[in-house]
């Protein structure tokens, strides 16, 4: 296991990717470009990331598990319905999206990446180590389900 597995909670990965996408966007501000209906985009980016992720947590609070994204040895069921029967990952791609609205709403070449390192890191950090525990835990179950549905979307 690295070191850096399961040891930043997502919502503080992706704080911290959203305050380095204001700072290089502010630093940057040559690289600004104008987006038609920027804070239209920006809104149904967030309000969808927000609602996917409240889904994803809703169904872990519903099954009476963790939704302690450092500690997933403590989950006590695999939530395989609701929002868990199109993603794997609902609250990291709500996540994602509102980074992705916050890029919208920054509309600044340079920071677009920002999201996708999110996405990247999230994966080799947070849900690639969740997957090996759950896979341990939950045996043929958790198997069966990563097989019918996907990681992200």
């Amino acid at each position: 296991m690295n070191k850096l597995e399961l040891k930043v909670p997502p919502p503080a990965a992706a704080l911290l990717v959203a305050l380095a996408m204001w700072l290089v966007a502010y630093g940057l501000d040559g690289l600004s470009f104008a987006l038609p209906e920027r804070r239209a985009a920006s809104i149904v980016l967030v309000a969808s990331g927000v609602a996917i992720s409240a889904a994803g947590t809703w169904s872990f609070w519903r099954a009476r598990t963790t939704v302690n994204p450092t500690r997933p040895e403590a989950a006590s069921s695999l939530v395989a319905t609701g929002v868990y029967r199109l993603t794997r990952n609902p609250m990291y791609l709500g996540l994602f999206l509102v980074l992705a609205g916050w890029a919208a709403h920054l509309a600044n070449a340079a920071i677009l990446p920002g999201p996708l390192l999110f996405a990247l890191y999230i994966t080799r950090f947070q849900i690639l180590p969740e997957e090996r525990v759950l896979a341990a835990k939950f045996g043929r179950d958790f198997e069966a389900y990563r097989h019918r549905t996907r990681r992200w979307i």
